[in-house]
């Protein structure tokens, strides 16, 4: 009780505290993303050769989960020691290589680790002491695993968005960050907005534009921050996605026809939505309608 209470009038030090723990959670999020999408997709090889009647192909382990087996290196398969796996400062004391065979750590992992705890501290530093702080660092840690995961195979699992699409609308009950009316409209209109984007430029261009899973994505969002939010995220996501987009192909190379995952856009957006929607907002308001 009495840490809590030091917490509640120590800014810095509520602060500090949520960057030590995001830092930790950075390292979960690390495993996640590796081993979520290869989870998904043995669980769709056994569900696809059970429907087909057809022995299941060799894939991974039924054990295989996201807290088992112990994290290895890919090249060598020797474990990683507890003291080798704190986040950011093992990654540095060892070199950025491993302990037991000399191969180059990728940089994401440190950089997730410490993402987890910028965001957790950015969080504490916005809302302060209590369950609000809390809750956007459940919100940021989800879309930096999601926009980590879309940018690595194009996927944004239900498992992910749904479950947190759910413990949006469940805070905002209280309410957190929105009216509860606010945050099921948002969750509604969220995924509608897309998909009527989604089908108008199916029946268009013959081509499909984005994925279900951007659907999702846009409602979870709606379903933390309310309706109100949805029109600054889609601005924000559109032209972040426009610069890079066009960024690649210029100087990148990057061929047209390459598609271009739209999650991380959507999470990027969202994040500042929920730091800054409001201020943002109001300015452009000021600027477009003065006095």
């Amino acid at each position: 009780m009495e840490l809590l209470i030091y917490l509640q009038h120590s800014p810095g030090a509520w602060i500090a505290v949520l960057f030590l723990f995001g830092l930790i959670v950075g390292s979960f999020l690390n495993v996640v993303v590796h081993r979520l999408p290869l989870m998904l997709e043995r669980d769709w090889r056994a569900e696809c050769a059970q429907l087909l009647a057809t022995p299941c192909p060799d894939t991974l382990d039924e054990s295989f989960g996201l807290v088992r087996p112990r994290s290895r290196c890919p090249q060598c398969k020797a474990g990683v020691r507890a003291w080798h796996n704190i986040p950011v400062l093992s990654y540095l004391w060892l070199g950025g290589r491993c302990a037991s065979c000399r191969a180059r750590i990728p940089l994401r992992y440190p950089l997730i680790e410490l993402a987890g705890g910028l965001l957790a501290a950015a969080a504490a530093w916005r809302f302060g002491f209590g369950w609000p702080a809390l809750m956007a660092a459940v919100l940021s840690w989800s879309l930096l695993t999601l926009a980590a995961i879309d940018f690595d195979t194009q996927l944004l699992p239900d498992a992910i968005t749904l479950p947190v699409l759910w413990l949006g609308l469940l805070c905002n009950l209280v309410p957190l960050f929105t009216s509860p009316r606010a945050a099921v409209l948002g969750a509604a209109a969220g995924y509608l907005i897309l998909w009527l984007v989604y089908h108008c430029f199916r029946l268009l261009t013959g081509k499909e534009g984005m994925g279900y899973g951007d659907f999702k994505l846009l409602a979870m969002l709606g379903a933390w921050m309310g309706w109100q939010a949805l029109p600054l995220v889609i601005i924000l996501s559109s032209l972040v996605g426009a610069v890079v987009g066009i960024t690649l192909i210029v100087l990148g190379g990057r061929d047209r026809s390459v598609p271009i995952p739209f999650g991380p856009y959507l999470a990027a957006a969202g994040w500042i939505a929920l730091m800054w929607g409001e201020a943002l907002t109001r300015a452009y308001v000021d600027w477009a309608l003065p006095a």
